[in-house]
Parts: structure tokens; sequence; C-alpha cells
């Protein structure tokens, strides 16, 4: 499955209301901790259906991440239900970001 990319316009619709549960990565061109998980999120998206991967730019959608109190970047949430179930900061290896996954859903 491709990453969704999110806007704060579309952030209910994605996310929120997403069926399945959503894995959401705050990030930013400039970030370099954001480009290293970038080929990592690809992976995961491309292994699993059941969770959707999206990324949403900070620079372009400030309204989630404020609401979301995003202080750093990379920042990751899942959301289930409409709910923050889990969230994590930094950028991490692959068997990392699989434990966190299947630890939370």
């Amino acid at each position: 499955m491709a990453i969704l990319n999110v806007t704060d316009e579309s952030f209910e619709a994605d996310v929120l209301n997403n069926d399945k549960p959503v894995l959401l990565d705050f990030w930013a061109e400039w970030c370099g901790p954001c480009k290293m998980i970038g080929p990592t999120l690809e992976q995961i998206a491309g292994e699993r259906d059941d969770i959707v991967i999206a990324k949403m730019n900070i620079d372009d959608n400030p309204e989630v991440p404020t609401r979301f109190g995003v202080r750093s970047i990379p920042t990751l949430i899942i959301v289930k239900g409409g709910e923050v179930i889990a969230t994590t900061m930094g950028a991490k290896p692959k068997s990392q970001m699989d434990a966190w996954i299947n630890s939370v859903i």
C-alpha cells in the first residue's frame, strides 16, 4: 500500500475516520532524521495491509501538528478509532518500528 499524504484539510477523513489504524509521521523536508526513516516507512507500507502509513509535512500543514503538541520531528502517532493510541519520536530502525506497531495494534 502506498504512503498516504495527509493535509490539515484531509486529516479528519484520512486519519480520524479511517477504518484501519493509521501511523502518521509528522515530518519536514529539512529534517535529517525524517529523511532517514522515509525508506523504512515505505518498506512497512509495502509489507502491511493492517495499518495505513501516512505522512504530514508540518511546514505545509501547521494546524494538526499544533493540535497534537508536536514539538520535535519526526514524531509518529498511531490513531485507531479516532483516538491516538501511541506516540514515539525520533528515527528508529525497521525492527524497532515493527515492534512498536505490533505492540499497539
